[in-house]
């Protein structure tokens, strides 16, 4: 009940002075209280509200990259999973489009719906049960409260990001990829069971066993075939403790050597890496960043767990912390980050997937030229993943049994659109490049994508891909900001 209040007031406040109370099917446009004059097609009843006003209007037409900027005609702040529904089928009566927004941690305009509606998440925020082996949440859950929730009954989720900030259901659209995926797969390989509103505005539960073609492509679907409003997601035992464990390299070919030895004996609970500044601030240097999670009184052994790998104990950095501790690692970056400002510059992030038999090279050349201030000081995240682990129909990986992740987390100076330009050309240079060498990309990042681009890069999977779009979304209302079928 008190979280119905908080709700219906958190909506009553965001929207003073711009609720919708039909479209102008002439003018094709939202009218508002303020504006309402002639015929109109007023909008369904809604537990929440669609509104029209210029802070709600600017905040959908951004992400935390800060490079596109389409705006919608209106934001729909449900307060129910029948608000998506109505609204759908409203938009897609109207010709309109629909994205769904979480967190808007997209980089380059992929949760924007130009002059069509955009849904707010944030509202949809229910945890309906954590406990057992499975949590069941609405789709703008934050990761964290997941974890948090979970912890106080003793379980988590298999799979995390870094960053845990981010939606259940904006993940789930794109994959979720972490230091566990070595073990678990991605984010979307460990989902029970999805609700879902179709592009058609049917309401679907769908699962392995139950609508699973449906179920099948939603997963890391990059939201075109239907909107995910809720998830029930695999939990397993969650450890109280995490022993991390930090070796330094100079030699890209050891360094990859010795990742993809981890990655094969899976001696670590959690396995990522980065490419970090020289000391001599002469180039670069390679970080294997692990952790083994335990609950005392047991303990990881640190002899068993290092054997064979960098023996030089001036290299290594151990240290201890807790299990939340270490998954809201990033806390204290992201509030320096915020406080200074940094968080709010345009991020054109290159987020991409190396065949494991040219990472050395490709990396290397990426490298040889590549300075801090062509990532702005952003982080450079380089590790491997097992590809038989990920299970997603369309998520495209290198055809090895080994891919290396490779981001360059580029962070560029505010109020200077050459820059920005400038590094999303590199970005699509760095793509053409990865292309002829097998690789692949990762949704998230902004990188510029043509239709023929988007068939290349799903390669088999394009026809499953033109399937499913034609049968759950045939008025192609859903996420356009992709621009997979614009």
């Amino acid at each position: 009940m008190l979280q119905a209040f908080a709700r219906r007031k958190f909506l009553s406040g965001l929207a003073a002075g711009a609720v919708v109370l039909g479209f102008d099917p002439v003018r094709r446009s939202w009218v508002t209280e303020a504006h309402a004059n002639g015929p109109l097609d007023g909008i369904p009843s809604l537990d929440g509200m669609l509104v029209t006003d210029n802070t709600s209007i600017q905040e959908a037409a951004d992400d935390y990259g800060h490079i596109v900027h389409r705006s919608p005609r209106a934001v729909l702040r449900p307060g129910s999973i029948q608000d998506i529904v109505k609204i759908v089928k409203f938009a897609r009566r109207h010709r309109l489009q629909v994205a769904m927004r979480g967190q808007g941690h997209s980089n380059y305009g992929q949760a924007q719906a130009f002059q069509g509606v955009v849904i707010d998440s944030r509202t949809l925020d229910t945890v309906h049960q954590i406990g057992g082996n499975r949590a069941t949440v609405d789709a703008g859950v934050t990761w964290r409260t997941v974890i948090e929730q979970g912890a106080a009954v003793g379980i988590t989720p298999p799979v995390l990001t870094d960053y845990q900030d981010l939606s259940v259901g904006g993940t789930l659209s794109v994959g979720g990829l972490g230091g566990a995926t070595q073990h678990h797969g991605l984010q979307v390989d460990n989902v029970l069971e999805l609700t879902v509103v179709t592009g058609e505005g049917d309401l679907v539960t769908c699962s392995p066993t139950r609508n699973s073609d449906l179920f099948e492509v939603v997963l890391a679907g990059l939201g075109q075939f239907a909107i995910i409003v809720r998830a029930t997601i695999r939990m397993i035992p969650a450890p109280t403790q995490a022993r991390v464990y930090n070796l330094y390299y100079d030699d890209i070919a050891l360094y990859t050597k010795d990742q993809r030895r981890l990655l094969a004996e899976g001696r670590f609970g959690y396995l990522e890496g980065q490419v970090v500044p020289s000391a001599s601030d002469t180039g670069w240097r390679f970080m294997i960043e692990a952790a083994a999670y335990y609950t005392p009184p047991s303990a990881p052994n640190d002899a068993a767990l290092l054997a064979g790998l960098k023996d030089n104990p001036s290299e290594r950095v151990i240290s201890e912390t807790t299990y939340t501790g270490w998954q809201f690692r990033i806390d204290p970056t992201v509030e320096f980050l915020k406080a200074l400002g940094v968080w709010f510059f345009p991020h054109p992030w290159y987020s991409v997937f190396v065949p494991a038999s040219k990472a050395n090279e490709y990396v290397g050349n990426v490298l040889s030229t590549l300075t801090e201030a062509d990532t702005g000081q952003g982080p450079i995240l380089f590790y491997p993943i097992a590809t038989s682990k990920i299970g997603a129909s369309l998520y495209p990986l290198p055809n090895e049994p080994v891919a290396f992740a490779f981001n360059l987390l580029r962070t560029a100076p505010p109020d200077d659109p050459a820059t920005v330009a400038a590094m999303v050309a590199d970005n699509r240079r760095l793509y053409e490049k990865l292309v002829c060498a097998g690789g692949t990309r990762y949704s998230i990042g902004s990188i510029p994508f043509s239709r023929h681009d988007w068939q290349q890069h799903f390669g088999r999977r394009w026809g499953l891909l033109t399937r499913s779009k034609r049968h759950y979304d045939p008025d192609n209302v859903l996420t356009p900001g992709q621009g997979i079928f614009t």
